[in-house]
């Protein structure tokens, strides 16, 4: 590796070091203090919700701050209105933290194995995040979160994104939307260079610094079908959906080729405020 991989290794193990301790200190200091001092469950939840969104943008500012990753956010203000359901592709491990950290109120349905992660479970449990074990009852719980105003972030390929940047989705955010009758609001998202794929490890350093490009798109409201069959709305959503996401996806990667790079640039949260 060169030199500068060898720093931006050093930051990133820096990085995933403070993310995991911020994990542990979160579950085993944080939440129990919350349970005996804060009884409303809603309410306790919102509060951690809070603390993560807060603690992930400070986690991304480290990241930046270090020389790991640059970023660029855009229309990321749509990301504040209530009772979201949020469709983003997944190219990266860190999209979730991009995303939470913008949110207003975010919610999300998580990996089952996360629940058991040592340095995740405790934040998951803790907010109340939806863990994707019983599709029963990922359905009913999406349901009463939206209900609640939350905005629910869900990754609908059902893990990262292949590296050639082509999503597949699956037809489990598809029945979500329809029987939650909510609308989607789509969200780009491109790393550059390729990197925490699936399967790889952090330690994997890429040749240059990461660039992660969010972009929020409007909404996109269902079709009004009620005398066609729910698994056939649903399987045509799904197909809908992927070719959607793979089209706006191409147009989002030739925008970004076309800018002019500045090594420096960086976007803050001055859209952020929840």
């Amino acid at each position: 590796m060169t030199l500068d991989q060898w720093r931006r290794g050093a930051s990133t193990a820096l990085s995933f070091s403070t993310f995991g301790l911020g994990g542990v200190v979160i579950g085993v200091i944080i939440a129990p203090v919350l349970l005996v001092l804060v009884r409303n469950t809603e309410t306790r939840r919102r509060w951690m919700r809070k603390l993560i969104q807060l603690a992930f943008r400070g986690f991304i500012g480290l990241m930046r701050i270090t020389g790991v990753l640059r970023y660029e956010l855009h229309q990321v203000e749509l990301l504040q209105r209530p009772g979201l359901l949020i469709f983003a592709n997944h190219p990266s491990l860190i999209d979730v933290i991009f995303l939470v950290a913008n949110t207003r109120h975010a919610d999300c349905i998580v990996n089952g194995a996360l629940a058991h992660n040592p340095f995740t479970r405790g934040p998951i449990k803790a907010a109340g995040y939806i863990t994707n074990k019983d599709p029963a009852t990922v359905l009913l719980a999406a349901k009463e979160s939206l209900a609640r105003g939350n905005s629910l972030i869900l990754f609908p390929e059902g893990t990262r994104t292949a590296p050639d940047g082509q999503v597949n989705f699956l037809r489990g955010g598809a029945n979500i939307a329809l029987r939650t009758e909510t609308a989607i609001t789509p969200v780009l998202i491109s790393c550059v260079p390729t990197t925490l794929t699936k399967g790889e490890p952090w330690y994997h350093i890429p040749p240059q610094r990461i660039h992660i490009s969010l972009k929020v798109l409007p909404d996109l409201p269902l079709a009004n079908e009620p005398n066609k069959p729910l698994r056939e709305r649903a399987r045509e959503l799904t197909c809908w959906l992927t070719d959607y996401f793979n089209k706006e996806l191409e147009l989002f990667r030739h925008e970004r080729d076309a800018k002019p790079d500045d090594g420096n640039k960086a976007h803050d949260y001055r859209h952020s405020g929840a």
